[in-house]
């Protein structure tokens, strides 16, 4: 018999068509994307084990001892804090209530999962979800996460480029001829768009875009939490930068901090990039060209890359424990339970609007509105179920 008649509008959604399905397997272009991070990932890594050989990533790894882990540890625990309070920032600029130390917790699960699974941003991508749900406004939840990791790819932008015009490196030339024209081409679009608005009639979509700027100004830019923002994305940075240079040193290299920070850059801006198995991929490929032409050999730099990698999710590993003791608590709670989503005792001081609680019909009607919806958000700490 033919395949049930529900399959067809899923395939449809996914923007399949039946000739593309062969057999019980399915090839779609949304898993093709979906996958395709993680098959670059691992030909970077092919490539580089095949011209390098297996025995620089196992000496890498025999480098790592106990005092080295410990350190790793220490480096982690200043960056969680900082990242979560950040994020902290941010919710409260968008009128969303976060408690420090449930944010630490949530952060290192993200953390944590952002290591483990490929792609390297699926921690942050739950983290969001679920923090938009748990404040009953998921649109604004999103949007705060997604603030909070834009700040940091900003810190991370201004710092490198200038570490990168003024230190050498592979790329200062190429970084100095680069910099007069891509600045004029930003404030050429920018006149550009502003003459666009200035000269367009108001639409719902301007309205829209206006919103979420407004938000934008007062989660990162405000006078209340700018200060802070700026203060937690360079302790953050400066974290990851040391761990760069501690990984260089375990891997063996002699380089000074100097010579250091320009590799690490560009080994940053490397990894935000989706193209990587658990972090690993081009990171590697990008550290090992990098040390080569910085005179330093690309063995060392694949060395220093992988023992940054491990020390990494080293440092990350207490999100397992937060994944752990929140997956043992829903067990505990169950799921027969007349209030599934108990709340924690720090809650307890958070007012909770009558309004979750609802009709779903009403609480439907409610959220025309979403996801720019002016009404402030109380945040509802995260529950057993959204682990």
């Amino acid at each position: 018999m033919s395949a049930p008649t529900v399959e067809a509008p899923i395939l449809a959604t996914a923007g399949v068509t039946p000739e593309m399905t062969t057999g019980t397997r399915a090839t779609t272009p949304r898993a093709v994307r979906t996958h395709l991070g993680t098959v670059a990932g691992a030909v970077i890594l092919a490539v580089l084990l095949w011209r390098l050989g297996t025995g620089v990533f196992l000496d890498g790894l025999r480098r790592i001892d106990g005092p080295t882990l410990l350190a790793a540890l220490g480096i982690g625990l200043v960056t969680t804090v900082f990242s979560a309070w950040r994020w902290q920032l941010v919710a409260r600029g968008l009128r969303i209530r976060l408690p420090l130390g449930p944010a630490v917790a949530d952060y290192y699960r993200a953390l944590f999962l952002n290591a483990a699974l490929p792609g390297g941003v699926l921690g942050d991508v739950h983290r969001a979800v679920r923090h938009g749900q748990s404040t009953g406004d998921l649109g604004r939840g999103v949007r705060a996460v997604v603030l909070e990791r834009v700040a940091g790819q900003v810190a991370l932008a201004l710092v490198g480029g200038a570490v990168l015009l003024t230190m050498p490196s592979p790329v200062l030339a190429e970084a100095r001829h680069l910099a007069p024209p891509v600045a004029l081409a930003a404030l050429g679009a920018l006149a550009v768009v502003v003459a666009l608005r200035m000269n367009r009639a108001p639409s719902r979509r301007g309205r829209a875009l206006r919103a979420t700027l407004a938000e934008a100004r007062e989660g990162l830019l405000s006078r209340r939490n700018g200060p802070g923002v700026a203060l937690s994305s360079a302790v953050v940075l400066t974290g990851h930068l040391g761990m760069f240079v501690l990984a260089a040193h375990i891997a063996g290299s002699a380089a000074s901090v100097a010579a250091l920070l320009p590799l690490a850059v560009l080994a940053l801006l490397a990894m935000g990039l989706p193209l990587n198995i658990g972090g690993f991929g081009p990171r590697e490929g990008i550290t090992a060209w990098a040390f080569a032409a910085a005179g330093l050999g690309a063995s060392s730099g694949l060395a220093t890359a992988v023992v940054y990698g491990v020390l990494s999710f080293v440092a990350s590993l207490p999100g397992a424990v937060v994944l752990v003791v929140r997956w043992c608590e829903g067990l505990r709670s169950g799921p027969a339970t007349a209030n599934p989503e108990p709340r924690p005792a720090y809650a307890s001081s958070f007012p909770v609007s009558s309004e979750k609680y609802v009709p779903k019909e009403a609480a439907r009607l409610a959220s025309n509105a979403f996801p720019f919806s002016a009404d402030p958000s109380e945040g509802r700490p995260m529950t057993p179920e959204s682990v």
